[in-house]
């Protein structure tokens, strides 16, 4: 028979504040067989006063036989490993592609009762420039901030970068039901183009390190690759759909 392990904890839950770390921190205890004597401090003054009196700098603090931990230590002491920290990443824009592709899938099956790889491969384009566009659009200052930091147009004239999630996002919805494509297309191939210039200049001529603004401001994408998969796509997208206008 197993021994029976116990753990104690003291963490913030006020009326205002409910401390997301103490819940991770219970949640894991609970997870992880523990059985947990659970404290809370019902007040700024009462976690203020909890963290003088013991002269801890933080709560929750947490309690496994002999060891106080800290919520970074409990996960260590758990053998689950850190939390991810800030850094750059690819997540956000992996995530809109995924669940993007998702969509032009059933959306086409929806419609035609079948797969059709072009059909497909143009709501997923479509889908992902009005995602992106709404992430952008969601702080325009934000965006704005990190665009102009590469983009060649956007450093000439700063009001571009707050045009550009306008005419990614609604040349994406246009594009879907494949209207006013004599005005979606050709906006869409311009702001692409000179997207995918400034950022082979940025990236691959002056090697500059900068974070991508694709999925909006204050993200911690790198700009490089699929930043510039971004601009290719709604390139490929617009000439594709200036073929078939003109044919």
């Amino acid at each position: 028979m197993s021994e029976k392990k116990n753990a104690t904890i003291y963490r913030m839950v006020t009326p205002d504040h409910l401390c997301p770390w103490g819940v991770k921190a219970k949640d894991l205890l609970k997870r992880s067989g523990y059985d947990v004597e659970d404290h809370l401090l019902e007040s700024m003054e009462a976690n203020e006063e909890y963290k003088e009196k013991n002269s801890y700098h933080e709560t929750p603090q947490i309690f496994i036989g002999g060891d106080r931990l800290n919520y970074d230590q409990l996960r260590e002491h758990l053998g689950k490993g850190p939390d991810p920290k800030e850094g750059e990443t690819y997540q956000p824009v992996i995530a809109v592609f995924a669940v993007t592709f998702a969509m032009a899938l059933t959306t086409c099956w929806a419609l035609q009762g079948s797969l059709s790889a072009i059909r497909v491969v143009e709501l997923f384009i479509a889908f992902s420039m009005c995602v992106l566009g709404t992430l952008k659009l969601q702080d325009l200052l934000s965006f704005s901030t990190g665009f102009v930091q590469y983009d060649l147009i956007a450093q000439r004239y700063v009001p571009y970068s707050y045009v550009y999630p306008f005419v990614e996002a609604g040349a994406g919805v246009l594009m879907i039901a494949g209207l006013f494509t004599w005005v979606a297309a050709p906006a869409a191939l311009i702001v692409s183009t000179i997207g995918a210039i400034s950022i082979i200049k940025a990236v691959y001529v002056e090697k500059r390190s900068l974070k991508c603004a694709c999925v909006g401001g204050g993200s911690s994408v790198p700009l490089g690759f699929i930043s510039l998969t971004e601009n290719l796509m709604m390139m490929a997208m617009a000439v594709w759909m200036i073929v078939k206008m003109v044919s």
